[in-house]
């Protein structure tokens, strides 16, 4: 399966009609039966530029992502694109594959909603980029062996996803994990303060992710 991750320069003032969009998107979508929208998140104020929403559409393989670049460049949803581009200043896009071991791999697209009127808490999320300067694999690795065990009982954090760039389909070597804040006063807590030097010295977590990345 493939993902497709679009950030959106949302204009200001149409920032509630973007989301209105995207919404219909998601139904409209999931016509021929080869993609799903998956998330869509909002940036939150303060925490960077401002009105940037950024989305993961699922596609089932690399046909149907052919087929889905035709139906939006001359089939059923153009129309809907050209209306995207009077909405947004401008998007960017990169196409990602799931990491082997990340829960997403085995996404089940007939089995991810569509309905998009049904209202849900809100949640945060937390979208780690990293672009190492060691080998991908041993950086996803470390993920993999050390960073996602840590997290296992950890009421902070949940790894929800996992992904790395397509060959030839974006910057390489980049990964993404995809974390969902299970505690928001935790989070707080951990931004009020730096970590102390002791924790980042040789052997600690700090020091070895570092060294990785």
């Amino acid at each position: 399966m493939l993902f497709v991750h679009q950030v959106h320069q949302v204009r200001g003032l149409a920032e509630d009609d973007f989301d209105d969009h995207l919404r219909a998107y998601a139904g409209e979508l999931a016509g021929d039966g080869d993609a799903r929208l998956l998330w869509c998140f909002h940036q939150a104020h303060g925490t960077g530029h401002a009105y940037r929403v950024i989305t993961y559409t699922g596609v089932r393989d690399a046909p149907a992502y052919g087929r889905l670049l035709e139906r939006t460049e001359s089939g059923d949803l153009q129309a809907w694109m050209r209306t995207l581009d009077r909405l947004q200043h401008s998007s960017t896009g990169k196409v990602l594959t799931a990491l082997p071991w990340s829960a997403i791999a085995g996404c089940d697209l007939d089995t991810v909603p569509t309905d998009t009127t049904e209202a849900h808490e809100q949640t945060l999320f937390m979208e780690d980029t990293g672009w190492p300067h060691a080998p991908l694999d041993d950086y996803t690795g470390f993920w993999r062996d050390v960073y996602a065990p840590m997290l296992e009982n950890s009421a902070l954090l949940r790894i929800d996803a996992s992904f790395q760039v397509a060959f030839g389909a974006g910057r390489r070597p980049e990964a993404i994990l995809l974390q969902r804040v299970i505690d928001n006063q935790a989070l707080l807590r951990l931004l009020e303060r730096d970590h102390p030097r002791q924790l980042r010295e040789p052997g600690t977590f700090m020091y070895d992710a570092l060294n990785t990345s």
